[in-house]
């Protein structure tokens, strides 16, 4: 039965200006600038200030992205007052747009006196395109060296053969034509396995490793080294050397040689051509902060980012057709209007997140003090998101949308904003510690231990006991682990 009824309720819903400064607070410094730029290129009416050529482009009380201001409580504070009165639009820009040399607008505008400067591509070449240049010299009929040109686009990054040999049979006689066994496709990965660099073609990693000593002299250290994973690799993973003694016959003293053959041989032979090809990636932080005078001093990364203004050409515009009679210019007037509000809001939320990204930083640097003035991590506090959040008075999400994927160069190296972070355990004295500094610690005592005979998560355990840290066992191993460091058997030395 269908009845009506009042029904009264609270509901927060964010405006879009506020989902919009959201999703501006998250992106780092890179994505930010590339977020300005495609909002100068869909919106005509906004441009970068330092684009302007003259200086009568040029107001110091026009409104952009570096000039408004904020009040005490971090509410920004616009400078504009109402045209219609919502818009103050005499301290926007001069119109440059006629400035521009009518010989700038052609292609060939240049002399023999201007410096040409390009930008250096770098010619690499690819794992395939090096094993494809190898196999010319393959002594080779046209057939196998289809079925070898299919093996080698069959590899993996490691320069690794995963699929079976019956199944590249099969895929051979549907893609090509080509009626041939897996015996005769073992013939051609042979003579792959002949390639360089040495281990590629492999079907596992003994074969790998075997392909590699193979090629090796034939001296007792290699030779040792060869039974060594023909017979034992379980054992050699696994360290253990015990039973690898009693199974060869070897003496330690061997062993240890051996082991130091293996060890410089390549387990990821694909890798070392793959790694050259790939592009370095570099971190751009998104804060500076620099010791002056024996204090730490924040600094925005801003220096690339766009001074965002509105050109001075649509205030004329405006002026112009909202004292027209005609239709098309008002409906003109009501686009330019539009454009330039939405302008104006980009350029306040860039200001806003800003305003909250200095504030956040700074209260950061403010709980870590002592970190960021020394540079020891063993001094780094407790420290959770709501600490920050209930110092800057704002919602736990907005501060886990600035921490996110932003870091922060410092003498000492450049951090995670996340790296700040971390729960609180309390030591035999009663004060709160961070765990990362038990972790520093458990680190330490990794580090110095005896190789021959490495500490047990039972012995660290101990160990940060003494040290005054009551842990459980399950915690040191779950440090351990978050540490990537393996376990004592893993870790031990002949």
């Amino acid at each position: 039965m269908l009845n009506q009824k009042l029904q009264l309720k609270q509901q927060q819903k964010l405006s879009p200006q506020q989902i919009q400064l959201m999703k501006l607070l998250q992106l780092p410094v890179i994505a930010l600038e590339q977020r300005i730029k495609e909002e100068i290129e869909e919106n005509p009416v906004l441009e970068d200030a330092s684009d302007i050529g003259t200086t009568d482009d040029y107001d110091e009380n026009e409104t952009s992205s570096k000039q408004d201001e904020f009040d005490e409580s971090g509410e920004y504070e616009s400078n504009d007052s109402d045209v219609d009165n919502e818009f103050s639009l005499e301290d926007y820009l001069s119109d440059d747009d006629d400035d521009i040399p009518a010989y700038k607008l052609y292609a060939n505008n240049t002399s023999k006196d201007d410096e040409r400067r390009e930008i250096p591509i770098a010619s690499r070449k690819s794992f395939l395109d090096f094993l494809q240049e190898q196999m010319l010299m393959l002594d080779i009929d046209d057939e196998q060296y289809i079925i070898a040109e299919y093996i080698i686009g069959n590899l993996n990054e490691s320069g690794y053969l995963n699929r079976e040999l019956t199944f590249l049979s099969d895929d051979l006689i549907t893609t090509e034509g080509i009626d041939v066994s897996a015996s005769e496709i073992e013939k051609v990965l042979f003579k792959i396995q002949t390639l360089d660099p040495p281990g590629v073609g492999a079907r596992n990693l003994q074969e790998c490793l075997l392909i590699q000593l193979r090629r090796l002299p034939q001296d007792e250290d290699v030779v040792n080294a060869t039974a060594i994973i023909e017979k034992c690799i379980d054992e050699f993973t696994k360290k253990h050397y015990n039973k690898i003694l009693s199974k060869l016959k070897i003496t330690e003293e061997q062993l240890k040689e051996a082991e130091r053959v293996i060890l410089k041989l390549n387990p990821k032979p694909g890798n070392s051509m793959s790694e050259t090809a790939k592009t370095v990636g570099y971190i751009i932080p998104d804060f500076f902060v620099n010791i002056v005078d024996g204090e730490p001093v924040l600094s925005l990364a801003s220096q690339n980012i766009p001074d965002l203004k509105i050109k001075n050409s649509y205030r004329n515009m405006l002026r112009e057709y909202n004292t027209s009679s005609e239709e098309s210019k008002k409906e003109a007037a009501a686009y330019i209007k539009q454009k330039i509000e939405s302008g104006k809001t980009f350029i306040d939320l860039i200001n806003q997140r800003q305003k909250t990204l200095t504030n956040t930083m700074q209260t950061i640097i403010e709980l870590q003090y002592d970190f960021f003035v020394t540079g020891d991590e063993v001094k780094l506090k407790p420290m959770v998101l709501k600490d920050v959040a209930d110092k800057i008075e704002m919602n736990i999400s907005t501060v886990s949308r600035v921490v996110n994927s932003k870091y922060v160069r410092t003498p000492y190296g450049t951090f995670l904003l996340k790296h700040f972070f971390s729960e609180s355990m309390e030591n035999d004295s009663g004060e709160e510690v961070s765990t990362r500094e038990i972790k520093a610690i458990m680190q330490e005592c990794v580090d110095n231990e005896d190789k021959t005979k490495p500490l047990t998560d039972d012995e660290l355990m101990e160990k940060l006991n003494d040290k005054g840290y009551p842990i459980a066992r399950r915690t040191v191993a779950k440090y351990r682990q978050q540490l990537n460091i393996p376990v004592a058997r893993l870790r031990k030395q002949i």
